[in-house]
């Protein structure tokens, strides 16, 4: 689950993590007010949205009056802000952050996450904030330090202090690096994030250390036990296919491509991403209909694919091993029959009463075509979605 810049940073404060002061608002008139309240000579107006790109979308602009506030808040407030990670939709701009100014020596990126391949966390910095650091990967990876935690020892004063001489601290900021750090790691593991990224983390002209942008991503399945952090979800930031996944207990996350999927099981679902892939389709979901489908999940999950309009052809892979085979074939006769679905539908079924949803579908005299293995389902879903596309 994602968060707001101003909710992060109220986060971040509360773990005792320096950020600049900052008034959300909702109206032009509650930014001149905020602006006014800060009392400082610029303030900095910031679209929240959950997506990066903001500045260069001109989601952030400065202003060194009140009245300023009020006008540039108006030109973000109702804003279909576009950036890449937005989206062509783009997302429409409902409250801003009014930040005060801060005197910038130098910018610097610092994050945590878990590094799956070493089985350790990761902390990982660079010299140059206020860049992607994808795009820092890529053209200068020497820029970035990766210092592995062993989860069973936990953040010691070692990894800051390495951190904070490599990034080019003196001693007396490395000192406040330290208790940088441990407020983020304290965060990190006592709320469950999956990501605390502070990009840009700036050192001020007087030496201090601010967290002048923070991204912050939960765990969803530790939401049970964060009740504070779960408060915090903005329902219109979601895709609201994803939202009515969740509602249904689907996990449902929509990608850019033509073939609609619905699979039982994230591990077979992100196989048969990758099978859609590799005989040269693009596929336009990820769908787990989890080990209890039946058939009205089916048919609601039928209609989450169906209304995305790239979706030219649907993949159904179901092996039936705690569900049968049989009834998810009931329901996918029944949710192509009423929702009167148009596109081709590849299934492929195997394991529990997998030969009788064979038969199912075959007397169902719909447009289904079945297929044996993953990669046959995978390569006739790719060519019934190909004629589709040149028409």
């Amino acid at each position: 689950m994602n968060i707001h810049e101003y909710q992060a940073k109220a986060l971040l404060r509360a773990y005792g993590v320096g950020v600049p002061e900052g008034k959300l608002a909702t109206t032009p008139a509650e930014a001149e007010v905020a602006a006014r309240a800060l009392d400082c000579d610029v303030v900095v107006v910031k679209a929240q949205v959950h997506a990066g790109g903001r500045g260069k979308a001109g989601g952030i602009k400065l202003a060194r009056s009140p009245a300023e506030a009020k006008k540039v808040a108006s030109e973000i407030l109702g804003m279909t802000l576009h950036s890449h990670q937005t989206g062509p939709e783009g997302k429409i701009v409902h409250k801003v952050y009014v930040e005060a100014g801060s005197d910038i020596a130098r910018e610097l990126y610092l994050a945590i996450l878990l590094d799956r391949a070493a089985e350790k966390f990761a902390l990982i910095a660079s010299t140059e904030g206020g860049m992607e650091i994808e795009e820092v990967a890529a053209k200068t990876p020497d820029k970035i330090l990766t210092v592995h935690v062993d989860p069973n020892l936990g953040l010691q004063s070692f990894h800051a202090r390495r951190i904070g001489f490599w990034l080019g601290l003196d001693a007396p900021q490395v000192k406040k690096f330290e208790a940088f750090l441990a407020g983020l790691w304290r965060l990190y593991l006592e709320r469950d994030a999956s990501l605390v990224e502070i990009n840009p983390l700036v050192v001020t002209e007087q030496g201090e250390l601010l967290a002048l942008d923070a991204k912050l991503n939960f765990d969803d399945n530790a939401l049970y036990r964060q009740a504070e952090v779960r408060d915090l979800r903005d329902p219109e930031e979601e895709d609201p296919r994803e939202r009515e996944a969740k509602e249904i207990d689907l996990a449902y996350v929509g990608l850019d491509g033509d073939i609609g999927c619905m699979v039982n099981g994230a591990g077979l679902a992100m196989a048969t991403l990758d099978m859609i892939q590799f005989c040269g389709g693009r596929p336009a979901n990820f769908l787990d209909a989890g080990g209890g489908a039946d058939k009205e999940k089916v048919k609601e999950a039928f209609k989450l694919i169906l209304r995305d309009p790239a979706v030219r052809t649907i993949l159904v892979n179901i092996f039936g091993g705690i569900v049968r085979c049989d009834l998810i074939a009931e329901g996918v006769v029944a949710a192509a029959s009423e929702l009167g679905v148009k596109v081709p539908v590849v299934v492929r079924l195997q394991g529990t009463n997998a030969a009788e949803g064979r038969e199912i579908l075959a007397k169902s005299g719909l447009n289904l075509t079945p297929a044996e293995t993953l990669r046959d389902a995978a390569e006739k879903a790719v060519a019934a979605a190909r004629p589709a596309a040149k028409n």
